[in-house]
């Protein structure tokens, strides 16, 4: 009878480990990269609502770049996006009936294919994109209609075509007079009639710099309106 080699059952093992890294391992760096990229560079996100109207469309794809804003503070008029207000806000958290998701968990829960999911969403995982009109210390005045008075003087938003109508039952704009804090900027939709932004989170409506996750650099998709969003 014949017998096998001693080295039979070693190389058998050698043969499957090899087998297995072969298969699994491009698979595994290949998602390992895309984790680090989307955390560290940038991610493609896409617009799910009409709040940055005129220029960002429902169903548009960005790129979001995360590197600048690690290094500086954003800029007055720098589309950013951002955590959830239901992740910040001390009221909106107040009103939840279960513990905030950690960040692990959001992470997953809105990885790709995954956030598809309906089961799992949170709304504290969510992400917004709005667009900075103050930084901290500015002096912010908002009329009924969403102008902005800015340290007093107004200020010329071209992106804006869709203000509040005034004088109406229907219009649910508020009129405010606000000082965005150090560390915080204060953020609105370019559709001021339909957004729901700093002008309503019930806890002050200031945005914590450390909640954003990066800015819009790029419009990938559609391809006839490639380019950077205004």
């Amino acid at each position: 009878m014949q017998q096998d080699h001693p080295d039979s059952s070693k190389e058998n093992k050698n043969f499957f480990r090899s087998s297995f890294f072969d298969t699994w391992g491009p698979i595994s760096l290949t998602i390992l990269l895309y984790v680090g990229i989307r955390h560290f560079i940038a991610e493609a996100r896409y617009i799910p609502s009409g709040s940055m109207l005129p220029g960002l469309k429902i169903n548009d794809r960005l790129i979001v770049e995360k590197l600048s804003l690690r290094k500086r503070s954003p800029f007055r008029g720098e589309i950013v996006v951002f955590n959830s207000p239901y992740s910040f806000d001390k009221k909106l958290i107040a009103d939840r009936n279960k513990n905030l998701p950690s960040k692990l968990k959001c992470s997953l829960i809105t990885f790709p294919l995954i956030s598809w999911i309906p089961t799992l969403s949170d709304r504290a995982c969510d992400a917004y994109i709005k667009r900075v009109v103050a930084v901290g210390g500015d002096r912010l005045l908002i009329n009924d209609k969403g102008e902005i008075l800015l340290n007093g003087r107004p200020i010329k938003e071209p992106y804006v075509e869709y203000f509040c109508p005034s004088k109406t039952k229907f219009n649910l704009c508020r009129t405010m007079t606000t000082t965005v804090p150090k560390g915080h900027v204060f953020v609105l939709g370019d559709n001021r009639a339909n957004s729901w932004d700093s002008r309503f989170w019930p806890a002050g409506g200031f945005l914590p710099q450390k909640e954003i996750i990066g800015k819009a650099a790029w419009r990938f998709w559609p391809i006839s309106r490639f380019g950077k969003p205004d």
